[in-house]
């Protein structure tokens, strides 16, 4: 998609702090971190919503969750856990729209959230 910012980063036109990257996925630091931990794992292949994605995305989908857990542990939140979280348009607190993971950690994340 021309004008998705998660697209640029992707494309790598607009700099972020990857933490990992292959050819399925990146994963990189939130910008406005919500926990010492916050990073999202952001599928290359443009969904816009996990409402978009079809059943030949089931491979991809399992390895985006699969890198989330990976890049937790090595992130320090193997012992006390961590919150995986899709947001799915705007009901569900999505703000850009390309479907993305967020993976929040290192404090007490409460439920609801708010």
């Amino acid at each position: 998609m021309q004008d998705c910012l998660f697209c640029k980063i992707v494309n790598h036109e607009i700099p972020a702090e990857v933490l990992y990257e292959d050819d399925l996925v990146m994963v990189f630091k939130d910008i406005v971190p919500q926990a010492p931990v916050h990073f999202l794992v952001v599928p290359k292949k443009h969904i816009s919503t996990i409402m978009d994605a079809e059943q030949n995305d089931s491979a991809l989908l399992g390895h985006l969750l699969f890198q989330a857990q990976k890049i937790a542990k090595e992130q320090g939140c193997e012992e006390k856990g961590a919150r995986f979280v899709i947001n799915c348009k705007t009901d569900g607190g999505q703000t850009v729209n390309h479907l993305h993971l967020h993976v929040l950690g290192k404090r007490m994340l409460y439920w609801p959230p708010g």
